[in-house]
């Protein structure tokens, strides 16, 4: 079915489409705030590792203050970088169908009214960055760098997704920064697995386009594993497991941290199963799940933290 017009090919009837003013919807488009998935991605491993660093501190609970940081920073950054990234891949947008009703390829917004959007949005994040510490701060700023080379990377790389995993997974270093003013090697071993986690399921998101993909000549995992997709994403999502869960053990987690591990490993298990590479529709609502496994982890860390101190 077209969509209605204005609107995004892969997220119409949402918020943005029924109730927001009219003005704001093609900013709010370019921020990915119809399609929030993204940012609670980002936002996942902050947590992660804020909720882990409570662990090692033996504190009962992660700072709430911090959290709410993190939330505010994630949904910034993350319509920052759709924004910088629909700047860069407008004309490749506009040969894609998914894509080519994004609001700069079908005229919404012109590429200067995208660049002032970008710098709104990036000092909303610079502001949430300046409540931190000093180290945290310079932490976030050395992010940019990633983040500014990404949409480039599929045009010279058949892995690019390793690239979208140093920058989604940054957030693993920010938390345990947050709390000590340092990196140790629980933080390490987070970022590590979390970008073997966001290999895997931005796999899984790009085998939607793999078809356009390979005619206009964009690279992707998708396309470098095709039919090897499932013993590939058993790979990586056998490799997070293994990091993460050597972060909770060097950080002294316990038995509800491995609880939580495994539903976040058997989640990880069920994406795999249910996968139909050739099913767009299945592959977006398997992607979509992972804010469920992202967020049984983090549950499992806060129960860890906060049992020791109960009663």
């Amino acid at each position: 079915m077209k969509p209605a017009a204005g609107s995004v090919a892969d997220a119409t009837g949402n918020w943005v489409d029924t109730v927001a003013p009219a003005w704001s919807r093609p900013y709010l488009r370019l921020s990915r705030l119809d399609r929030p998935i993204g940012s609670w991605l980002l936002l996942i491993p902050c947590w992660w590792s804020a909720a882990l660093a409570a662990v090692a501190a033996h504190a009962n609970a992660p700072s709430l203050w911090q959290l709410a940081l993190f939330f505010i920073g994630a949904f910034a950054m993350r319509g920052a970088g759709c924004t910088w990234n629909d700047i860069v891949d407008r004309e490749l947008d506009a040969s894609v169908e998914r894509t080519a009703s994004r609001p700069i390829p079908s005229g919404q917004v012109s590429v200067t009214q995208a660049a002032a959007f970008l710098v709104l949005q990036a000092l909303v994040g610079l502001a949430v960055l300046l409540c931190f510490n000093r180290y945290t701060i310079v932490l976030g700023i050395a992010s940019l760098a990633i983040v500014a080379v990404y949409p480039f990377m599929k045009r010279i790389t058949y892995w690019p997704q390793i690239v979208l995993g140093l920058a989604f997974s940054w957030g693993a270093l920010m938390g345990w920064a947050a709390a000590f003013a340092r990196l140790d090697l629980p933080a390490l071993l987070l970022y590590a697995g979390s970008i073997s986690w966001v290999i895997g399921y931005d796999t899984i998101y790009a085998h939607q386009d793999r078809e356009d993909d390979a005619l206009i000549g964009i690279k992707s995992t998708a396309l470098l594993f095709g039919p090897r997709t499932k013993p590939m994403l058993a790979l990586f999502y056998g490799v997070a497991v293994i990091l993460l869960g050597a972060a909770g053990y060097t950080a002294g987690a316990g038995v509800v941290f491995a609880l939580g591990l495994v539903a976040f490993a058997a989640h990880l298990a069920w994406q795999i199963t249910r996968l139909d590479i050739a099913d767009p529709d299945n592959c977006l609502a398997v992607f979509k799940s992972d804010r469920d496994a992202g967020l049984i982890l983090f549950a499992g860390l806060l129960l860890d933290a906060a049992l020791p101190h109960l009663g």
